[in-house]
């Protein structure tokens, strides 16, 4: 019973995300949650639409199909969110 605890408890990550200004949220996941959840839950956090964020983790762009696992990331790893700027 000791090691099924333990186990669910190295499925989770602690994520810390950074947007522009420096402002930090953290957010505990799953390993194999897809980041499209974290990425609409920190967009509603933050009153933006999903569509005007870029999420990255170590400078390349996470996708919503994206999982920790699939990225590798580990406890206490950095997402860094920038706004998207269109240019004319």
């Amino acid at each position: 019973m000791a090691e099924k605890v333990k186990d669910e408890k190295a499925e989770r990550i602690n994520v810390k995300v950074r947007n522009e200004t420096g402002e930090e949220t953290f957010f505990k996941i799953r390993r194999n949650t897809a980041l499209g959840k974290l990425m609409e839950a920190y967009s509603a956090n933050m009153n933006k639409k999903l569509s005007t964020l870029r999420f990255l983790f170590d400078g390349n762009r996470i996708k919503k199909i994206d999982t920790p696992d699939s990225l590798d990331m580990e406890d206490g790893d950095l997402i860094d969110v920038m706004i998207q700027q269109i240019s004319g």
